[in-house]
């Protein structure tokens, strides 16, 4: 059996650990004699001092003494509040600065407090001295050191991600036997393991996290917790795992508003919302009873025809799930609240929703946030929802933005729908008047072209079909 590296190990610990081998086994001592043949056959004869130094790092999963050592020292000079690397990829910590800096500047509050226990400066090279304190570096040139060697670190955080990555929950469980304490560690960010096998969608990681002691209402430097993950990845069954185990459902994440139902419902995730709203519906706004398609709900919160209660455009500090999306700041406005609110019922399905809202003076046309309610049907592929848009009076060929700046400027539905394939959604779209000719502001493309781009024989075989 391997043995299991306390919590509270010290460097002082370890080095009488490889002196009482030593000692054993020049005594003579079978199980000594035993544990350096397996972790150091080649050891001097008779072994020295960095010899049983050796096979006690081996023994722990590090490949040397140093490793061990650099290990326990950081986790003991900065405690439970330590950030773990995982990630082998340089690369990968420069964006997570930058997605802790759009955190941040979106009022999250775990992130404002990150820059302000470092005293940095909201911009990127504070963000990236913020991450790299946090993970017990001065610089992020020692950090950047670390993560270059990582993959031969032995560190069992980065271990138990590795599991978690290979979907492999043996070797996961192994690594929680040997270090109990990893279930609580925090990784880069604020991601613990049980947010981090969230990511992956593998439920069965997530259960045995929750058995281990995970704690299931544990949020990320963004706020995001594992229910989170769950709308945003549309798990209903994990949603209801998380549930059972005491997640709650009105944690905000990236802003305030950004409940795991909202964050199901951004992206037209019906499935998994209906079941988070089976505990409520925080926040209680117009664009969750417009996701939800709840009539009810609406003529509560816009009893007349563009004039939405207070508490309609309450809570929507909340706009983009990562900082793939640009900046933006909701307002008050009556009819961006009520227009957007459109959107959110467009790429949720929600038909009866786009009724009452387009009655009640919300503009089919409008791009509030990055889509108009077109374009965001047919991104998520919601037919019911394209139909009746374009009858309606939607404009087929309506220029407008999606995603991220780099990407949508200038689309329009029928691109969007081309570029993921949503044959059914290009269908509606071309029978309802759509130029398939039309041509995009940013890569000046068709939507053949942007069908060809991601693979999509069949979406540019039909276009072609149709003239385009």
């Amino acid at each position: 059996m391997k043995p299991t590296l306390p919590a509270a190990a010290n460097l002082e610990q370890l080095r009488k650990q490889a002196k009482d081998l030593l000692r054993a086994h020049r005594a003579g001592d079978p199980g000594a004699v035993e544990r350096f043949t397996a972790s150091h056959p080649a050891s001097a004869e008779p072994p020295r001092l960095t010899d049983a130094q050796l096979v006690v790092a081996r023994e722990y999963g590090f490949p040397s003494w140093p490793k061990l050592n650099a290990y326990v020292r950081r986790v003991a000079e900065h405690g439970p509040g330590l950030q773990h690397a995982f990630e082998d990829r340089v690369g990968y910590y420069a964006e997570r600065a930058g997605g802790l800096l759009a955190s941040a500047r979106d009022g999250t509050a775990d992130a404002v407090a990150a820059f302000g226990s470092w005293s940095a400066p909201l911009t990127e090279a504070g963000a990236r001295t913020v991450v790299a304190r946090e993970h017990g570096f001065a610089t992020w040139t020692a950090l950047h050191d670390h993560v270059s060697s990582l993959a031969t670190s032995g560190e069992p955080f980065r271990r138990a991600f590795q599991a978690i990555r290979k979907h492999d929950l043996a070797g996961l469980g192994e690594q929680l036997d040997r270090f109990p304490e990893l279930v609580g560690a925090n990784g880069t960010n604020g991601n613990d393991l049980l947010g981090l096998a969230a990511g992956t969608c593998d439920e069965r990681l997530v259960a045995l996290l929750i058995e281990r002691g995970a704690d299931v209402t544990r949020s990320n430097a963004h706020g995001w917790t594992p229910l989170h993950q769950a709308g945003y990845s549309n798990l209903p069954h994990m949603a209801r795992v998380l549930l059972a185990a005491g997640a709650r459902v009105d944690v905000s994440g990236r802003g305030d508003g950004g409940t795991p139902l909202i964050a199901a419902l951004f992206w037209g995730h019906r499935e998994v919302a209906a079941v988070l709203a089976e505990r409520g519906v925080p926040p209680r706004n117009l664009r969750a009873a417009a996701g939800l398609d709840d009539v009810g709900l609406i003529n509560e919160l816009l009893p007349e025809p563009g004039r939405p209660t207070r508490q309609a455009g309450a809570h929507r500090a909340f706009y983009r799930p990562h900082g793939g999306f640009p900046d933006w700041q909701p307002s008050g406005d009556p009819k961006e609240i009520v227009d957007e609110a459109l959107s959110w019922a467009a790429r949720n399905d929600a038909v009866l929703a786009i009724g009452r809202l387009h009655r009640l003076g919300a503009d089919l046309d409008t791009d509030v946030y990055r889509g108009t309610p077109l374009i965001w049907a047919a991104a998520r592929g919601k037919v019911p929802a394209a139909r009746q848009l374009l009858q309606l009076g939607a404009d087929p060929d309506r220029r407008a933005t999606f995603g991220g700046p780099r990407h949508g400027e200038g689309v329009t539905a029928l691109h969007l729908a081309a570029q993921s394939g949503h044959l059914d959604v290009l269908t509606v779209l071309l029978d309802g008047g759509a130029d398939p000719k039309i041509r995009d502001e940013l890569y000046d493309s068709t939507p053949a072209g942007w069908a060809e781009h991601d693979g999509n024989e069949a979406a540019r075989e039909l276009l072609a079909a149709r003239g385009g």
